[in-house]
């Protein structure tokens, strides 16, 4: 009898084991939007990365157990303006050269209300890494997840503006970074 109640109990943590096992996504940057809004000496701007990419594993009924991996191209952020899309890949502001890629590593998600959710996450810019929390809404259809939210940034809480650039006199420190991101299901 013990036996039996042995195995009883393994098959059901290893059935709690599969079903905790989240879906994996992957981010279509092709429908995908990661943008930017800031302030230059009064008069907003936006603009956009051209270039990223990630990997999500998110299960909606275990939104805690979840993580994903997103890699940006520094170099690829374009506002339109020649001259903010010359600057901006330097190195009083993301240096390309140095640091051609900023990290998002998120650890976890957690519910906040009805398709709303929150990431705790550690973003990495110029090789200096901040804990920050991304507020967003979540729909998922068929094999297609739609994730769109927003989160205030202080540049130069990632040293994203030096010299002239590092206070608030021409280039205003909060920037606004948002994201309209759609993945598709890529494994269980």
């Amino acid at each position: 009898m013990k036996l039996f109640a042995l195995a009883l109990a393994a098959s059901d943590l290893m059935a709690g084991s599969v079903s905790a096992e989240a879906a994996s996504w992957t981010i279509d940057t092709a429908k995908s939007h990661l943008g930017f809004t800031g302030t230059e000496n009064g008069t907003a701007f936006n603009g956009r990365f051209g270039a990223f990419s990630g990997t999500i594993a998110f299960d909606p009924a275990q939104p805690q157990a979840g993580h994903a991996d997103v890699v940006i191209e520094t170099g690829s952020a374009r506002t339109g303006d020649p001259q903010k899309d010359g600057a901006l890949p330097g190195s009083d502001w993301f240096a390309a050269n140095k640091f051609p890629q900023a990290h998002l590593v998120i650890t976890g998600f957690k519910p906040n209300g009805p398709g709303a959710y929150e990431a705790a996450a550690t973003l990495t810019i110029r090789g200096i890494s901040r804990a920050v929390t991304l507020p967003f809404t979540l729909s998922i259809t068929g094999n297609e997840a739609h994730a769109d939210g927003s989160v205030p940034l202080i540049r130069t809480d990632w040293g994203v503006g030096q010299g002239a650039w590092s206070t608030a006199q021409y280039v205003a420190l909060q920037v606004s970074v948002s994201f309209d991101i759609v993945a598709e299901k890529s494994g269980p």
